[in-house]
């Protein structure tokens, strides 16, 4: 039995986002023409797919809108806040009305309806949903506490959701066309550009798990933090530049190249020091 979540609605709004239209819901309904509704311009969820949308469309015309859809006043007509497959369904079926609960909420609780209405029948993607709670953050102020209390899940599920907006646009699509899940790309977050999407694409086309692109993650940062050797000297070479420091008091540092050339360097940190090599060399 799928546990549920504990969420910060109001009143009654629980009750108006369920599968089934409880006997409440239905006399709170009213029939509102399609034609005085726009969408709803807080919708998280940016891709409808075709497929469900038919099946829907198809029910629709059967059996009719069952689950009233959710709406406040806006203008001269209405804004939808959930249910807008219903409505795209009854549009698609020839529909003129649709069943309708009427609600004047803010901003803030539209947008927050319709990410609980999408995040509870599993429609989001985990960009979408990190995009939601962006936008809960930084137009209206919550702190990544308060996402979590209002959407009804963990704040640290809220901070690695909104660390996915970090990657690259690429890798973005691919987690909203679902190929590539939220486990297989919180790895990516903080690796380069070029590393990241590489690793995408790798994930896509060899069908890794979650665990094994955190493994290749990993091994990819590893190398790139691992400090690179510098070539070892010539035995003589370095005993010559170890006198040379003995003798002056400073670090003396000798390159040497393959066709017989060179460099020697003697590093001083005050005019006192290069004065003191100095009389040296002279005497």
């Amino acid at each position: 039995m799928k546990q549920q979540k504990k969420r910060g609605l109001g009143r009654g709004l629980n009750a108006l986002l369920a599968d089934e239209p409880s006997p409440e819901v239905l006399k709170q309904a009213t029939r509102i023409a399609i034609s005085k509704i726009r969408p709803n311009s807080y919708q998280p969820r940016t891709h409808f797919a075709d497929d469900e949308l038919s099946s829907l469309t198809e029910s629709v015309r059967r059996e009719g809108v069952l689950m009233p859809i959710l709406v406040r006043p806006s203008g001269q007509g209405y804004e939808l806040i959930a249910g807008e497959r219903r409505w795209r369904a009854s549009q698609a079926a020839g529909l003129t009305e649709i069943p309708a609960v009427v609600r004047d909420v803010d901003d803030m609780q539209a947008l927050e309806l319709a990410i609980i209405e999408n995040e509870q029948r599993d429609d989001l993607t985990a960009i979408e949903s990190a995009r939601a709670y962006h936008l809960m953050m930084h137009e209206f102020g919550c702190t990544q506490q308060q996402v979590a209390e209002k959407i009804g899940i963990s704040r640290v599920q809220v901070s690695n959701l909104i660390r996915l907006l970090q990657l690259a646009d690429e890798i973005q699509k691919m987690i909203e066309k679902r190929e590539l899940s939220m486990g297989q790309a919180r790895p990516l977050v903080g690796l380069g550009y070029t590393s990241a999407l590489s690793l995408a694409r790798q994930c896509v086309q060899e069908g890794w798990s979650a665990r094994q692109m955190e493994k290749e993650a990993k091994k990819l940062s590893k190398r790139r933090l691992k400090p690179v050797s510098k070539p070892q000297k010539d035995a003589d070479v370095q005993a010559l530049q170890d006198e040379l420091t003995r003798k002056l008091g400073l670090p003396v540092d000798i390159n040497c190249k393959k066709d017989g050339s060179g460099e020697l360097r003697i590093r001083y940190t005050r005019p006192v020091e290069l004065d003191g090599v100095l009389r040296k060399l002279r005497g």
